[in-house]
């Protein structure tokens, strides 16, 4: 429930009836997931009078739906694995407005696979580091397996928390020994890692928690070393991009957008940035060191857009990094606005290429 709300029944955050489905993913470890599969509209639109005379509610055996089959059958289906935040559910916030937002970009094309994690929702089991990271490969491996939808044709979309998930997931399967690789990430308010988030987070945007323990850092690695879960984002960032940087295969490629708000009180933008221009600095094979030294051209590199803030692009060998530094979103708005939309439909038009 969310808000005295069913999460069976999406109607109640204004999506046509049975425009999403709601069913569940299983988990290596034994766990059952949450998950919406949700259709984008022209599909919708074209299919009105066999969807809406299905049954209503969770679906046992998604892969006898309607909606499922259009998606599975459709070789122009494109598909968004969708990672939310750290807070609430699936239907939470400002996420049904997001799905809609993503969708319209190309409405007879953009599916959305969206889930809990385990211990979110209506969903059993404690979250952890590497539980939420079996979720993720959950969904990844229903999305290639059973929904028959290749990596080649699917974006990961991730917010806050989801932002390093989805870098371990498009880390893990790209190690796999049938190695996979994504048309894209686009990440929306991402952490370099819980070490420094809890440095840096603010209460209101306004008393930093952990900012005088930064000066001594000590005192900070002592601390950090009271949390279970690292989300070291930053070193698998580096990690992803090398390993595609060096590999010979021709398919072992990345598209790497990182959205992030100045006015983001929850996570700073300083945090997205970072991560930017280390993924630069290990495309362009330089060491840490160096990073002080390419932060001099920071500046240079942006195309500002006036109130719209900035952005930035490189192009490299085997892949292409975005950074949007809009002035407005907050942590949550940013996810249903265009600049979002914009991103996922540019990495797929690129993936094309």
């Amino acid at each position: 429930m969310v808000g005295g709300k069913d999460v069976n029944f999406p109607e109640q955050w204004g999506f046509l009836h049975n425009q999403v489905t709601p069913f569940r993913v299983e988990t290596s470890d034994g766990h059952s997931l949450h998950a919406w599969h949700i259709l984008p509209l022209e599909v919708y639109r074209q299919n009105e009078a066999e969807l809406i005379d299905e049954p209503s509610g969770e679906v046992l055996h998604i892969e006898q739906r309607k909606a499922f089959r259009l998606l599975k059958d459709d070789p122009d289906a494109l598909l968004v694995l969708y990672l939310h935040g750290a807070a609430g559910t699936l239907a939470s916030g400002h996420r049904p407005q997001s799905y809609r937002a993503i969708s319209a970009m190309s409405p007879s094309r953009i599916h959305i696979l969206a889930i809990d994690y385990r211990g979110f929702g209506t969903n059993g089991g404690t979250p952890s580091e590497s539980g939420l990271l079996i979720d993720a490969l959950a969904l990844a491996d229903f999305a290639m397996s059973v929904a028959g939808i290749p990596p080649e044709r699917t974006v990961i979309f991730s917010q806050s928390l989801g932002t390093a998930v989805a870098l371990a997931l498009i880390r893990t399967v790209a190690a796999r020994p049938d190695p996979k690789f994504y048309a894209g990430l686009v990440m929306v308010a991402p952490f370099v890692s819980v070490q420094k988030l809890t440095a840096t987070y603010k209460i209101a945007g306004v008393i930093p928690i952990l900012s005088p323990l930064a000066r001594f850092p000590a005192l900070m690695n002592w601390f950090a070393g009271f949390i279970d879960s690292k989300w070291p984002s930053i070193d698998v960032l580096r990690d992803f991009v090398r390993h595609c940087e060096e590999s010979l295969d021709s398919v072992a490629r990345y598209r790497i957008t990182i959205v992030h708000a100045r006015d983001d009180w929850d996570i700073p933008w300083e945090h997205g940035e970072e991560l930017f221009w280390a993924a630069v600095a290990t495309a362009e094979h330089k060491f840490q060191e160096n990073i002080e030294v390419l932060a001099d051209h920071r500046e240079l590199a942006r195309q500002q857009l006036g109130s719209g803030g900035w952005k930035v692009e490189k192009k490299y060998n085997k892949g292409v990094l975005w950074q949007y530094i809009p002035e407005h979103g907050l942590h949550d708005w940013t996810m249903g606005h265009p600049v979002v939309s914009m991103a996922i439909w540019k990495t797929f038009l690129e993936s094309f290429d």
